[in-house]
């Protein structure tokens, strides 16, 4: 394709205009590929026969990011999946870059740009009899801290994709630095067989009461109490959390759950074919209908403003609030993607830690 000056999507009060320009008529077609509304591969652009370029417009989303790829059909009948190469602003993912859209009105968080000492990062990996597997962990603690000094720990699902993807490590050392938080450790645990092993798994919730947290325990000396350990996941991670909680209520003295996975038939049949869907649904169908919860904890919810999972975190967040939690839920102006989730970390996981840990 000849190289041309290129633009990015043009913000119009009610839409915004993707533009891709293809001068050699090399391509058969292109599509938008997002995660704001469904369908999610689409719209198609149409080709400007006088300008040589694809355009498409799209309903300007009620939300201050977008992250978007382009899916590029070629003449010769292939077809590739590309950032926009007229928009140099982009979010790395466990799935490669997209382009980054930023609307009128959208600030990244100000701890991103603060210095303070990055800690200390020790791997390991967690052997699990019970999943017959080896669980890989890392244990992050602010500089210069007494490996045998006792801490509160904060333990978070898909953990090293938070510290890579959601600056998760960075920010923990700028609120200790700040004192906004207690001095505390983070153990990142990572999945294994994820969509398994988060999906309600009776299995997983054993391993994670008698040989995650033991062996966590070993590797970051914690603070005695439940309230001295808090517990964090996104997605199938944050129902994982949850799920830990309802099972064996003495893990966690509280819970940062982000665009929680909470499956139910009447607000997720979309999601109907995952493989572990009616697992998910039972359990949350447990949750929702429970009269009341004798070991409530503080729970802070996070959820995109344009995510399907909105539906279902409402009525969990509902729910809970009826069985006497402390529980509280953030709408972002985002879409279900690691920097939406990093951009409510301050002041909302902030305020958890601090409560719990300062009770």
């Amino acid at each position: 394709m000849t190289a041309v000056a290129v633009r990015g999507p043009e913000v119009l009060d009610e839409v915004v205009i993707f533009s891709l320009p293809d001068p050699d008529r090399a391509l058969a077609g292109v599509r938008l590929l997002q995660e704001i509304r469904r369908p999610r591969n689409g719209p198609e652009f149409q080709r400007d026969a006088n300008a040589d370029v694809w355009k498409a417009a799209f309903l300007r989303p009620k939300a201050d990011r977008m992250e978007y790829q382009l899916e590029l059909h070629h003449e010769d009948g292939g077809y590739e999946v590309i950032p926009d190469p007229g928009n140099p602003l982009t979010a790395p993912g466990p799935f490669g870059h997209k382009s980054v859209l930023e609307l009128p009105g959208y600030t990244s968080p100000a701890w991103l740009e603060e210095d303070a000492p990055a800690g200390d990062e020790t791997p390991a990996l967690i052997t699990s009899r019970i999943l017959r597997d080896r669980i890989p962990a890392i244990v992050w603690a602010p500089a210069d801290t007494d490996p045998e000094e006792p801490l509160p720990l904060l333990v978070a699902h898909d953990g090293p994709e938070y510290a890579k993807f959601s600056a998760l490590t960075h920010y923990l050392a700028v609120m200790v630095s700040r004192g906004r938080i207690p001095r505390c450790r983070a153990g990142l645990v990572g999945p294994v067989d994820r969509d398994n092993t988060y999906s309600a798994s009776a299995a997983y919730s054993r391993a994670m009461a008698h040989e995650i947290l033991p062996a966590l325990d070993r590797l970051a000396p914690t603070r005695h109490g439940r309230s001295a350990r808090i517990g964090m996941g996104a997605s199938l991670g944050g129902l994982a959390m949850l799920v830990q909680h309802r099972r064996a209520p003495a893990t966690f003295g509280g819970l940062f759950l982000q665009s929680g996975s909470f499956f139910r038939q009447r607000f997720d049949a979309h999601e109907s074919g995952f493989a572990r869907f009616r697992r998910i649904s039972r359990f949350v169908g447990g949750v929702l209908t429970a009269d009341d919860w004798a070991h409530p904890i503080p729970i802070t919810m996070t959820c995109g403003a344009v995510e399907e999972n909105l539906a279902n975190n409402r009525a969990v967040r509902d729910a809970l609030e009826a069985q006497g939690y402390d529980v509280y839920l953030f709408e972002n102006r985002d879409a279900h993607n690691w920097v939406g989730w990093r951009d409510t970390f301050d002041p909302h996981l902030t305020d958890l830690l601090a409560k719990v840990w300062s009770a």
